[in-house]
C-alpha cells in the first residue's frame, strides 16, 4: 500500500480549510437574497480615522461589489474638517448638534470632504481593482439643498452654510452602478436658491440617496455596538425593531444618535427594505452583518415587515 493510499477504514483527514468552507455556505442565503441589489454605505465614525479599521471597510465594500450588489458608500468627516478648521485658525462651534458653517469654513469642509477623505477613500478602493469613482452632491445636481435653520426654544436659529436636502438626482450615481463601479458620494450639495454650496449631514445624506436609489438596505457605521435598550442603564442592544417603535424612542435619544436614527426611519418608511446601525469600531462589520445569522448591531424594518432579515 503506498503511503498516500487511505487505509481501509481510516477516518477522512481534515481539512484546515474546512471552517472557510462552512462560513461560506453560511453567507451563501444573504448573496442570494442581496445578489443584484443597491447598498447604501454610510462612512464614519472610528472606522473612518483608524488605518486598519478603513482597509477592513474597503475590503468589506469591494467584496460586497464582487458577491452581486451594488453598494454605494456616502461619507462626512467631522474629525478630519474639525483639524483643518483648527489649522485654519477657524473655531469649530456647534448648534442643535449641528456645525456652525461660515463661508470661510464651508471652503475648508468642501477642500476636507472632496479633495481629502473622499480622495483617500477612493484610493483604498481601488487597491482593489478600478472601482471607485468619487463625486460630491453637487456633481451632476445629485444633492439639492437650501439653508438649514434649526429650532432652538421654539426659534429658528442661522447657523450658516448647514444645507438640507430639497432634491435628488440619482442618474449620475446609478449610471457608475451601471458601469459595475463604487460610487463614492461626498455629502455636500449645492442650493438652487442662493447658488451656494452647502454642508450637509452625511447620515441624512445617506439615507435620502438609499430611499432615491430603491435601495435593500442603508447601513450607518457609527462609533457604538446599535442602539441600546436602556441607556446609560443597560448596555444590551436592540436588534431589531419597527419604524414605528423606533419613532417612539427617538425623543429619548442621545442627540449624536437622532440623526443617524433619524435617517434610518426616512429610508425604511420610503422603500428601503431594511436600515441598519451597525459598530465601525469591528473589522469587517459590514460582512458580518449582512452575511451572518449573528449580525452586529440594530436593525430597523417597515411596520409590515414579517421576519428579520
Amino acid at each position: 500500500m503506498s503511503p498516500s493510499t487511505p487505509r481501509p477504514g481510516s477516518a477522512p483527514r481534515k481539512h484546515t480549510a474546512l471552517p472557510k468552507a462552512r462560513t461560506l455556505i453560511e453567507a451563501l442565503p444573504w448573496l442570494t437574497r442581496h445578489h443584484g441589489k443597491t447598498v447604501v454605505i454610510k462612512f464614519g465614525g472610528n472606522a473612518m480615522v483608524d488605518d486598519a479599521l478603513k482597509a477592513a471597510f474597503a475590503q468589506d465594500v469591494v467584496f460586497l461589489r464582487h458577491a452581486g450588489l451594488k453598494p454605494v458608500v456616502v461619507h462626512g468627516g467631522g474629525p478630519q474638517i474639525s483639524a483643518a478648521l483648527d489649522r485654519h485658525g477657524l473655531v469649530s462651534e456647534f448648534k442643535a448638534g449641528l456645525r456652525v458653517t461660515t463661508p470661510e469654513a464651508m471652503d475648508v469642509v468642501r477642500m476636507v470632504l472632496a479633495g481629502q477623505v473622499q480622495r483617500e477613500l477612493v484610493g483604498l478602493l481601488n487597491q482593489h481593482g478600478p472601482f471607485a469613482v468619487g463625486l460630491t452632491g453637487e456633481d451632476a445636481h445629485t444633492i439639492t439643498a437650501t439653508r438649514h435653520r434649526p429650532l432652538i426654544d421654539g426659534e429658528p436659529v442661522d447657523i450658516g452654510r448647514v444645507g438640507e436636502i430639497t432634491a435628488l438626482d440619482t442618474g449620475a450615481v446609478e449610471a457608475l452602478l451601471a458601469d459595475g463601479r463604487i460610487p463614492v458620494v461626498s455629502s455636500i450639495a449645492r442650493s438652487e436658491d442662493d447658488g451656494h454650496v452647502y454642508n450637509v449631514n452625511a447620515d441624512t445624506a445617506a439615507a435620502a440617496l438609499a430611499a432615491a436609489l430603491g435601495a435593500e438596505t442603508l447601513m450607518v457605521l457609527t462609533d457604538v455596538e446599535g442602539l441600546y435598550e436602556d441607556w446609560p442603564n443597560s448596555d444590551e442592544v436592540i436588534s431589531r425593531l419597527t419604524a414605528t417603535e423606533l419613532e417612539k424612542l427617538l425623543p429619548e435619544l442621545s442627540s449624536g444618535m437622532v440623526p443617524k436614527m433619524e435617517g434610518c426611519l426616512h429610508a425604511v418608511r420610503n422603500g428601503v427594505r431594511t436600515a441598519r446601525v451597525i459598530d465601525g469600531r469591528v473589522q469587517h462589520a459590514i460582512l458580518l452583518e449582512i452575511f451572518t445569522d449573528e449580525g452586529v448591531g440594530t436593525m430597523v424594518v417597515p411596520d409590515d415587515a414579517e421576519a428579520p432579515a
